[in-house]
C-alpha cells in the first residue's frame, strides 16, 4: 500500500471473532474523526455481495474499502486503518515498520498464520469465527440470561 486512503475507509472486521472484536473496539474508542465506518460482517444482515466479495473470502481476512473504492487486505488494511489517526506515533510507527521491504513479508505471514487459526481462539458470543461458514441468525442473537437476584 503506497497511497494514502482517501476517507472514510469501511473496515470489515468479524464480530463473533473475540480478537476482531477487542482490536475493533479501541479504533473505535480512539478519535479517528469519522474517518472509520465499521461494518460487522457476522451480522445476519450482512449482504457481502453488496461488495463483490464473498463471505468466505471477508472472512478469510481483515478487508477495508476507501472512498474510491480502492481495497486493502490482510496487514494492508491494518495500515490503511492506522491512517486515520494521523496524531499517533504508535500507530505511524507501525504503518512504517510494517511497510519496510524487511518486515513487510514477516508481518503478511504472521497475518496470513493468525487468519488461518483464528477460528480455533476464544470465541465471543455463542458461535466462533466462522471462516467459511455463513452465520445463522440464532447464534447472533444477543441473550440475556434471567436475573435471579432477589430485589430489596
Amino acid at each position: 500500500m503506497r497511497e494514502m486512503p482517501e476517507f472514510p475507509l469501511k473496515v470489515f472486521y468479524d464480530g463473533s471473532c473475540h480478537i476482531c472484536s477487542a482490536e475493533m473496539s479501541l479504533y473505535m474508542k480512539k478519535d479517528h474523526g469519522g474517518r472509520l465506518q465499521f461494518i460487522d460482517i457476522s451480522d445476519p444482515g450482512f449482504n457481502p455481495l453488496e461488495y463483490g466479495i464473498s463471505l468466505d473470502d471477508f472472512m478469510y481476512q481483515m478487508h477495508a474499502i476507501d472512498r474510491r473504492g480502492n481495497m486493502y487486505r490482510g496487514v494492508d488494511a491494518f495500515r490503511a486503518i492506522w491512517r486515520a489517526f494521523p496524531g499517533s506515533s504508535w500507530y505511524g510507527t507501525l504503518g512504517t515498520l510494517t511497510a519496510s521491504p524487511v518486515v513487510r513479508p514477516i508481518a503478511r505471514l504472521a497475518y496470513r498464520i493468525f487468519a488461518r487459526f483464528r477460528g480455533y481462539l476464544p470465541k465471543r458470543r455463542a458461535a466462533a469465527c466462522r471462516i467459511g461458514r455463513r452465520p445463522s441468525g440464532l447464534f447472533f442473537q444477543a441473550r440475556r440470561k434471567p436475573d435471579n437476584r432477589q430485589k430489596e
